[in-house]
């Protein structure tokens, strides 16, 4: 194949590169500002965001995880949730889905993923069901939407709450909108790796819903509405001035981030040939905003081994999924799970943004062609 191309998984530098001037700018006018906390940065980039996603409000909070455990505790104080009600969710998600639900005293309900897609089987519903079930809180895993449409009617059948978890779907959209307007609320973390990434923690919570997005900003902020006046026993997570800045100068890019992302998936999808690696499933239009691009091999770890010594990085998502985790061995609601079982163990996501050159998006496949074992 000739020399050797060192392609890192991800270099958070090289990918902030091309804002760097603009990220300056943001920076330095927040100092300026004097004004740090809950000031004119967050409420624009709330402002824009909501927009850009299709909802009426958007709440900005302190990370992923307190966007979605800030959601669904909404829902709590509002009496629309109770404690020890049943929550829907695909058993292969990253554990922070979990601990959101666990942590506000609602119990989830392991629900298997299928194997194409690694997205919440939406056929299993019904038998996950329960007089306890009240709500779902579907994972757009790795960037692709999961199957709405049939989530919301089966919903909708069974009088129940639809959550999203948009960590990793920024921009994704179908027919019915955007990731984050597709259910009652939806949550986001703009952890630096997501196609929208901060430089440092942050998340929030979208919603048409004035009262949850009322509620959620109050919580936010110790259970406060006015100064030394609480009305709930909150929390401290609010989306600061200086990352709600820097995100600004990165959201009008977001759409060609995207697109540029479904051109990469569109090269792996149609060049990698290898027999032993398993492919996604390849739709890639717009409900698909490739946060990772995994694949999938029996001998994933001699696939891993076989590219780290051809300099291409990858990384394993969630080799111990939930329920095998020491923090809920024993403790969650589930039945057999061996769908999530092999998809941890086979699992291995190789590069993929927007900086990735033809050359080496053909090197990636080249490598991965040549692997035999």
């Amino acid at each position: 194949m000739g020399e050797i191309l060192r392609i890192p998984f991800l270099n958070l530098k090289q990918i902030n590169e091309p804002y760097m001037e603009g990220l300056k700018e943001a920076a330095c006018k927040v100092v300026q500002s004097g004004w740090y906390i809950r000031g004119k940065q967050c409420e624009e980039f709330e402002k824009e965001f909501s927009e850009y996603c299709g909802v009426k409000y958007a709440v900005g909070v302190g990370n992923g995880l307190d966007a979605l455990t800030l959601m669904l505790r909404g829902y709590m104080e509002l009496g629309r949730l109770q404690k020890g009600d049943q929550v829907i969710v695909p058993a292969n998600t990253y554990i922070a889905t979990i601990l959101s639900i666990t942590a506000v005293g609602l119990e989830p309900v392991l629900v298997e993923p299928k194997a194409n897609t690694s997205n919440l089987d939406d056929t299993l519903l019904e038998g996950a069901c329960s007089e306890k079930t009240k709500a779902i809180l579907a994972v757009h895993l790795y960037g692709r939407l999961a199957n709405m449409a049939e989530i919301c009617n089966f919903a909708k059948k069974h009088g129940l709450y639809v959550f999203e978890d948009a960590a990793q779907a920024h921009g994704a959209r179908s027919s019915l909108g955007k990731a984050g307007s597709l259910g009652n609320a939806g949550a986001f973390s703009f952890y630096p790796t997501k196609n929208l990434g901060a430089l440092g923690d942050g998340g929030l919570v979208t919603t048409s819903d004035e009262e949850l997005a009322k509620i959620v900003r109050i919580l936010a902020n110790y259970g406060s509405e006015k100064k030394y006046e609480n009305l709930y026993q909150g929390v401290n997570s609010r989306l600061d001035e200086m990352q709600a800045a820097l995100l600004l100068k990165k959201l009008p890019m977001l759409n060609k981030v995207n697109e540029r992302r479904r051109y990469v998936a569109t090269r792996y999808l149609s060049e990698i040939k290898n027999p032993l690696i398993e492919l996604p499933e390849g739709t890639n239009d717009e409900s698909n905003v490739w946060h990772v691009f995994v694949v999938h091999c029996e001998k994933r770890d001699e696939l891993r081994e076989y590219l780290t010594s051809k300099g291409v990085g990858t990384l394993v998502f969630y080799p111990i999924p939930p329920h095998l985790q020491c923090a809920y061995k024993g403790k969650l609601n589930h039945g057999p799970l061996p769908v999530t079982e092999k998809l941890a163990l086979t699992n291995l996501a190789i590069p993929m943004h927007q900086l990735l050159t033809d050359e080496e998006i053909s090197f990636v496949i080249g490598v991965l062609n040549e692997f035999a074992c």
